[in-house]
């Protein structure tokens, strides 16, 4: 591994995690216009961060160690996603590991984290979120490993690298498997990132919050780092998305920075399409009932298997 090769995967990470709360930005901002009203700026998720990182965080007397710890573990493992998801590049050192099993893997151990850090004070509602969450997750994580397979039998292979260079050699057609699977894993995306109609992430109602009453408790840098590591798995699941079914656009070669140039814009590009198409279906969408949640996660597992289906039937 040359030295450049190495700084070039450095500042594909550091474009992540600095893009991330633009994204989350831009996906306000669309929600505002669809909503006719006013929109804030697009740079308000780094102003909340700077701020809250120059504030002294108060901490409850029942917190543990691993309270204060949670946070930073969070956004550790978000980047360490952001370092092996080819969002620009697919020729990147760390791109070898990027086997979404382990991705599902990573993001499983985040929720983990977050549920016990919910549950660390003793509040109702840390505990109440915590175990919302793991509902979620445990009817959301089947779904998207339907998800990946269906791609994985058109790759022979798990690893995104070899997915989106599968993708990218084939002429552009309309897969109903595909299909069938984007639809589901769009569900899985708002599930994930408690995005409406599973969750709201404005809300603070006893009744209808999940992600939020995990990290009530957190303030200053332990909120801004939990905030930033949310805006970042907004950013990874969506650059997932792209690699499994809108792969053009990256970068073949990773010699140095200026081979990452041509693929930047189709990566913005493709964001700000996500980010208005994800503000649509919030604003279009009403908050499902708690207990409706497994209905709609229920759904996305059966759209995946069913492109499952199809791509083994159609492979015979």
């Amino acid at each position: 591994m040359t030295l450049s090769v190495l700084l070039v995967q450095v500042l594909v990470v550091v474009v992540s995690v600095l893009l991330a709360p633009l994204f989350s930005g831009w996906v306000s901002q669309c929600r505002a216009w669809l909503s006719n009203r006013s929109a804030p700026p697009i740079w308000l998720p780094y102003a909340r961060i700077a701020k809250l990182l120059r504030k002294d965080a108060v901490l409850a007397e029942t917190a543990t160690p691993l309270f204060r710890a949670v946070p930073y573990l969070l956004f550790g493992i978000m980047v360490a996603a952001a370092a092996i998801i080819p969002s620009l590049s697919t020729e990147l050192p760390f791109a070898q590991a990027a086997d979404v099993i382990a991705l599902v893997g990573l993001f499983a151990l985040a929720r983990v984290l977050t549920a016990l850090a919910g549950m660390d004070i003793g509040t109702a509602f840390g505990s109440m979120g915590a175990r919302r969450d793991m509902m979620v997750g445990f009817l959301a994580e089947p779904a998207l490993l339907m998800v990946v397979f269906t791609t994985s039998l058109i790759s022979g292979s798990t690893l995104l690298p070899t997915i989106v260079d599968a993708l990218q050699s084939r002429q552009l057609a309309l897969h109903a498997s595909l299909a069938f699977a984007a639809v589901a894993f769009v569900m899985v995306l708002l599930a994930e990132n408690a995005r409406i109609p599973v969750d709201n992430p404005t809300t603070h109602l006893e009744l209808t919050m999940i992600h939020e009453a995990m990290v009530l408790e957190y303030s200053a840098r332990h909120l801004a780092l939990v905030e930033w590591a949310g805006s970042l798995k907004l950013f990874n699941y969506t650059c997932i998305g792209f690699a499994l079914f809108l792969p053009w656009g990256m970068a073949g070669r990773a010699d140095g920075a200026l081979w990452l140039l041509p693929a930047l814009l189709p990566l913005l590009l493709k964001l700000a399409v996500a980010g208005a198409g994800i503000a649509l279906i919030e604003t279009l969408s009403a908050k499902l009932r708690i207990f409706r949640a497994p209905e709609f996660l229920a759904t996305a597992f059966l759209l995946a298997v069913l492109g499952l289906l199809v791509r083994l039937m159609l492979s015979h």
